[in-house]
């Protein structure tokens, strides 16, 4: 059997599946040695992320098939290589997760925190608060009109303590705010949660805003990341600070059917990038190399 070899700036959970099959090798970095005296190797497919440096143009120039997770990153390649776009495929990223009932996460969660199970909640969790827009969250959500909802902020330890210091100045959300540092178990979070706002910074495509979407959540997201390429205009943010968004909240929040329409459509689209369904479209791909 001729074997496929991938290589990979970081890797994915698509990436790790690939690698069980028989029909898969991993591209072997050269070691000096081998750097000075034998010929340079090039992968049959490059997944490539991030920045588009001298090292990434060279393996995109010399694989078969590159894998981007977005059409902003295919762009870019195509207007700084000028390769063919034929030889450049979008997969956007992979979820995982076990769907559960998410009227039954939502009550355990609720018994759990001890908050009424009518409320609706709003949820925020990002590696980098700062750069993902914690303020810009707390900023839109101190506008929010409609009554009933909780905020639940969930992340590192060090994360939720630097913004401890930055709570004081949102009063009116004082009782509303939980903070989970390190919480067990994230995707019943997802689960539970009714909106996933996410006013970002960050280009890098968002993986938990399919993940909030697959577990059933409305979600809304700036412009500034490529995570925008799967969700439509209502869920768009012009910008971070895109105040419009409050409105868009209450709207939702007030109206039931809308809220349920939209969770709906949204893991429809969500189940279009589970791991499965992502495996099958590499597999296509390479058949064909």
């Amino acid at each position: 059997m001729n074997k496929i070899t991938i290589s990979y700036k970081s890797t994915s959970l698509l990436i790790e599946e690939l690698k069980k099959q028989e029909n898969i090798k991993v591209l072997k970095k050269n070691n000096l040695l081998s750097s000075l005296f034998s010929k340079k190797k090039y992968a049959d497919v490059y997944f490539h992320t991030g920045v588009l440096d001298e090292k990434s143009i060279k393996n995109i120039k010399n694989a078969e098939i590159t894998i981007t997770n977005s059409f902003a990153l295919m762009n870019e390649i195509i207007e700084k290589t000028k390769i063919s776009q034929e030889k450049i495929k979008v997969i956007y990223p992979s979820i995982n997760i076990e769907y559960k009932k998410t009227k039954e996460i939502k009550a355990k969660l609720c018994e759990e925190l001890q908050i009424n199970l009518d409320i609706k909640l709003i949820l925020f969790t990002a590696k980098n608060f700062k750069s993902s827009g914690v303020k810009e969250f707390l900023d839109i959500c101190s506008s929010i009109t409609y009554t009933d909802f909780k905020i639940i902020i969930a992340g590192e330890k060090k994360q939720i303590a630097n913004l401890n210091f930055q709570i004081s100045k949102y009063s009116t959300l004082q009782d509303r705010i939980i903070l989970l540092e390190n919480y067990s178990n994230m995707d019943d979070l997802f689960l539970a949660s009714d909106i996933f706002l996410l006013p970002t910074y960050n280009k890098s495509f968002s993986t938990n805003i399919i993940k909030a979407m697959y577990c059933k959540c409305v979600v809304f997201v700036s412009l500034d990341n490529d995570a925008k390429e799967i969700v439509d205009v209502f869920a768009s943010m012009d910008s971070p600070t895109d105040q419009s968004i409050a409105f868009k909240i209450d709207a939702i929040l007030s109206n039931e059917n809308d809220l349920k329409m939209i969770m709906k459509q949204n893991r429809k689209l969500a189940l279009e990038f589970t791991l499965q369904s992502n495996l099958e479209k590499i597999n296509n791909l390479i058949k064909n190399i």
